[in-house]
């Protein structure tokens, strides 16, 4: 299907007809094929052959890249739609088409965005390698040292819970550039690392609680060398400020696949209920099941009103930080109420493994902690709105 393209993201019919084809895709290929992925503990190559063929790697690439260029709500409808399935399809494709892909056209240079941009429209798969052992929301006290070496930089340090490791072609490496903090956190750089560089290597995969198929693993730097060119933005500090500003892209993308994955959740806990027998009529009969239902909806329902908002906010070049938060926040803590709910129906059977509810629930607590903890998130919401008061004084 073509995918036609116009100022500010795609025509609404063609948006429309691509949205359409892929809710089918997901129903009718993804969603069955999760036992094999979880079984693997990985998105088999045929399916993301299957997704690089129906465009999904280039939603987010501008269209002089050879990507479709999708407008901030359309790929958060689309990440919504994806993540109807397994959580591990977002995963191998969210990070190259969001966190990515928005920094590098943010604050890439012409060349740097000629290089990899037509790279991840074909379907390349990369890393957004940030956190460390001693450093996750403090991202400013990270230990990654790049050094200058001549016009080459030298990088060394380990990454830690760096989701598509094991597969990624392209990291995005956050690496301190200068010894002491500075204002700003200038102090650190973002850096194109190519995963087949000399001195780079990946740890096993992480064992994991849930979400199973999305692997991570430890990202080792030791004494990486790299041109000039693989500086984001050509110039200290201007990459990490973009890849920062990225986390806003990354949080309404979490909280779109928390919102789609609780749809998927809701659905199944009201089929369940209207089939599951008790005291002679199904249990949805029940008024207090009916509560968990009702309860579950209107607070999917706010999820989706406050996506919808913030997007429509982003797509007006607005930033976005406080909502993108607020909304990733509401949405990760409200997938895990409905997951809590949905095993709360199933009852005993929502503890076996033999019925997804446990699954659900599993996969549904990383939301609350990756892209910002809640309570990150909280500090991020009230920072903000008191440096806005500050400001108005």
């Amino acid at each position: 299907m073509p995918l036609v393209h116009h100022e500010g993201g795609m025509d609404a019919e063609s948006f429309t007809a691509f949205a359409d084809q892929l809710r089918r895709y997901v129903r009718e290929r993804l969603i069955p094929a999760e036992p094999e992925v979880i079984a693997a503990d990985r998105v088999p190559d045929a399916i993301l052959d299957e997704m690089r063929a129906m465009g999904l790697f280039a939603i987010t690439v501008p269209e002089a890249h050879g990507g479709i260029g999708m407008n901030v709500s359309q790929y958060v409808e689309t990440i919504r739609l994806l993540a109807h399935a397994a959580p591990a399809y977002r995963s191998a494709l969210s990070i190259s088409v969001g966190m990515v892909c928005s920094a590098l056209k943010a604050a890439g240079t012409e060349a740097q965005k000629a290089e990899w941009l037509p790279r991840i429209a074909r379907g390349m798969i990369a890393s957004f390698a940030l956190s460390e052992p001693g450093s996750g929301s403090d991202s400013a006290g990270l230990m990654t040292r790049a050094v200058r070496d001549g016009s080459d930089w030298i990088l060394t340090g380990t990454k830690r819970y760096i989701t598509n490791a094991p597969m990624a072609e392209l990291a995005l490496v956050m690496a301190r550039t200068h010894p002491e903090r500075l204002p700003g956190n200038a102090h650190v750089s973002a850096f194109l690392v190519p995963m087949d560089r000399p001195g780079v290597s990946v740890g096993r995969p992480d064992r994991k609680m849930g979400q199973a198929g999305s692997q991570i693993a430890d990202i080792v730097l030791d004494e990486v060398r790299l041109p000039h060119d693989a500086l984001l933005g050509g110039e200290e500090g201007k990459g990490f400020r973009a890849a920062m500003q990225s986390l806003d892209n990354g949080r309404l993308s979490v909280a779109a696949a928390a919102t789609g994955y609780a749809r998927r959740i809701l659905e199944t806990a009201t089929r369940y209920a209207t089939e599951r027998q008790a005291f002679g009529e199904p249990i949805a009969s029940f008024q207090l099941i009916q509560a968990m239902l009702a309860d579950s909806e209107a607070e999917i329902y706010a999820a989706e009103c406050m996506l919808a908002d913030a997007c429509r906010l982003a797509d007006t070049g607005r930033r976005v930080t406080i909502e993108a938060a607020a909304a990733k926040m509401f949405a990760s803590e409200m997938c895990g109420r409905v997951a809590d709910r949905c095993v709360q129906i199933h009852g005993g059977a929502g503890y076996l493994a033999e019925y997804p509810a446990e699954r659900f629930f599993r996969d549904a607590r990383l939301y609350r902690i990756y892209e910002g903890t809640t309570q990150i998130l909280q500090l991020v919401i009230a920072r903000a709105m008191l440096k806005a008061l500050a400001a108005e004084a």
